[in-house]
């Protein structure tokens, strides 16, 4: 989160800094403001939540000025606004402080005819569309055809879709656009430039990978260990990752706080592998010849690639929280385990119709696909390979028109689960916990 905040504070012109009113400042507060402070960046607070019981503005304003934020009242040059998010008080007051402070503070001049320049603040890989990667623009127009280059991936600018899903044909200075046409996922926070054709595009970007392999190759010697690895560790001293998720800003957090465990000499941590996406036959393949470990972060194996990583032996490893994960390798380093609950895996569901009830809602009519689906147990919600909703509960389940207390597979059911927005082709996978004492 550290680097998140770095390369938001490095990306922008104009930071506002958004604290509770019933909180106070925070840690995180704080380094958001010294990120802020470093890149030389106007501030404006948002003071928020003033609408909560509890509230206390005039705190805030006392507790900012310690950080070297002293509020215009009291005679300093930093506007604070009061706000409630929640009931949209005073966003246009905050709207307004942007575009003083900027007047005030900034220059703001950019030149429209040169190539495009810009940073890539996140990508993802989407399914219909592949990689796509949300840009600012930061000089010069970015045009559909234009060949580009971010970070190790590059390509040529296929589509360009504004904040509203919209399509667009250019993108001037500081103009945010969802770009299509990449080849691969580039990282957050990586520059996009327009080059002449795509072979230079491409020659960039093999140097570039080139680069990054060698760099992570020099950087990977962190140690740690983890407890169901102590047959492993027998035979080597280190253990290699791979790391999968949703976006790849969430992959370099990931990665950066478990490198960042500080553990003595016993293990060396490698991470061989990261990528964006749901867990494929080519990562299991790799994580099979290297014996490594395989990081899953609001992500699911697809297609085959759970009963590969099954007949392999495969530890696939399934977060939503990103401390669970950095916890977990922690406790089991200080050998301060407790018997913990594991997830059984019951069944997976595709939703095949729709059907709207009056009195319980969305009703998903499902194919089992494998195992069973039980009333009342735990779900989630899997769409394009990706986790939509890590927590929810099969309300109801029936067989025909009888109420069932569980569907095996092969046969078709309908089913309530405690989130509304479900839609055809989604799948439902129902688990349990089963405690399991550590080893």
């Amino acid at each position: 989160f550290t680097a998140m905040r770095a390369r938001g504070a490095k990306s922008t012109d104009i930071a506002i800094i958004v604290v509770a009113a019933d909180d106070g400042v925070m840690p995180q507060t704080v380094e958001a403001i010294n990120h802020a402070q470093a890149a030389d960046v106007p501030i404006v607070v948002a003071v928020n939540k003033i609408d909560k019981e509890g509230a206390q503005p005039d705190k805030i304003r006392g507790q900012m000025t310690e950080y070297g934020l002293v509020p215009e009242e009291y005679g300093g040059d930093t506007m604070f606004i009061d706000i409630s998010a929640k009931q949209g008080l005073n966003i246009d007051s905050l709207l307004e402080a942007v575009v003083l402070t900027a007047d005030a503070s900034l220059d703001l001049r950019a030149n429209p005819d040169m190539d495009a320049q810009g940073v890539a603040i996140e990508a993802h890989l989407d399914r219909g569309r592949g990689p796509v990667a949300t840009v600012l623009i930061q000089r010069g127009t970015l045009r559909v055809g234009d060949s580009i280059v971010a970070g190790d991936a590059y390509g040529r600018v296929r589509r360009m879709v504004d904040e509203h899903g919209e399509d667009v044909k250019e993108a001037t200075p500081s103009r945010p656009v969802q770009v299509i046409g990449l080849t691969s996922v580039c990282g957050a926070g990586d520059t996009l430039m327009v080059v002449d054709e795509d072979r230079t595009a491409r020659q960039i970007a093999d140097r570039r990978n080139a680069r990054k392999r060698n760099a992570m190759a020099a950087r990977s010697r962190r140690r740690i260990s983890l407890e169901d690895l102590d047959s492993h560790l027998k035979e080597t001293s280190q253990l290699n990752l791979i790391i999968k998720g949703d976006n790849s800003g969430t992959v370099e957090a990931l990665e950066e706080a478990l490198m960042g465990i500080e553990v003595d000499d016993e293990v060396q941590l490698r991470v061989i592998d990261r990528g964006v996406g749901a867990v494929t036959e080519t990562n299991v393949n790799l994580a099979t010849a290297s014996d490594a470990v395989i990081i899953g972060f609001n992500v699911r194996a697809e297609g085959k690639a759970t009963e590969l990583a099954n007949r392999e032996g495969v530890d696939i490893r399934y977060y939503s929280i990103i401390y669970q994960a950095i916890d977990e390798i922690e406790s089991a380093l200080k050998g301060m385990l407790k018997p913990i609950y594991e997830e059984k895996k019951l069944g997976q569901a595709e939703i095949r119709n729709m059907f709207r009830s009056s009195k319980v809602g969305n009703i998903a009519g499902c194919m089992v696909l494998d195992g069973i689906m039980r009333r009342n147990a735990k779900a989630r919600l899997i769409r394009d390979g990706n986790v939509v909703v890590e927590e929810m509960t099969v309300s109801s389940l029936r067989r025909e028109k009888d109420d069932a207390t569980e569907v095996r597979e092969g046969f078709e059911c309908g089913l309530t689960v405690t989130y509304s927005d479900i839609k055809i082709g989604d799948v439902i996978e129902t688990y349990e916990l089963v405690e399991k004492p550590r080893d």
